[in-house]
């Protein structure tokens, strides 16, 4: 299996979770075992050397997990509100269909010396959730040495918002639509 099969694997859903949205389901792929792990195995292919991978409420939380255990890293999540114990920090943000809010707890990056992290998400659209992880993983000090995601919607202009709030930064997609 190449990774383009791997990646064609990841199905549409039109009208998902409402009317006019057509969701990207990753199932497909990550049932895949072969699949899964040249998936992986891309995305740990980076350009920056990193030390944690962070992952966002929840389909990165399964990418980013395995690309931690693969890349022989640390693993931090990146929950909506009120989903993590102790002291936390709060972002909100605006979704393609609304508006939410990420946490992350104000010591996950302590336990790494000089934490270069690779974040990682399923689907950059219009980057508010991106930004909003961005935004946290910097208040903490961490260094952000890339943002990989599996499929980036490119009409809805995540990039180049993000892009515009930080633009020093790699972002990579393994597919573009």
């Amino acid at each position: 299996m190449k990774i383009a099969e791997a990646l064609a694997l990841i199905r549409p859903v039109p009208n998902f979770p409402i009317p006019g949205i057509l969701f990207q389901d990753i199932a497909p792929l990550i049932a895949n075992p072969k699949a899964f792990e040249l998936v992986i195995k891309e995305f740990a292919q980076t350009g920056s050397a990193f030390n944690l991978v962070v992952g966002v409420e929840s389909r990165g939380f399964i990418l980013a997990s395995a690309i931690a255990i693969d890349s022989a890293v640390g693993f931090v999540p990146i929950r909506k509100a009120g989903k993590l114990p102790g002291a936390v920090i709060k972002r909100e943000y605006g979704l393609e269909y609304g508006s939410d809010s990420l946490e992350m707890q104000v010591d996950a990056l302590t336990h790494v010396k000089e934490p270069r992290v690779l974040l990682i998400d399923d689907v950059l659209a219009t980057g508010g959730t991106l930004i909003a992880a961005l935004e946290l993983i910097s208040d903490l000090a961490g260094e952000i040495c890339e943002v990989a995601v599996l499929l980036e919607i490119s009409a809805l202009g995540g990039r180049e918002r993000i892009m515009a709030a930080f633009p020093e930064l790699t972002i990579r997609a393994l597919v573009q639509i």
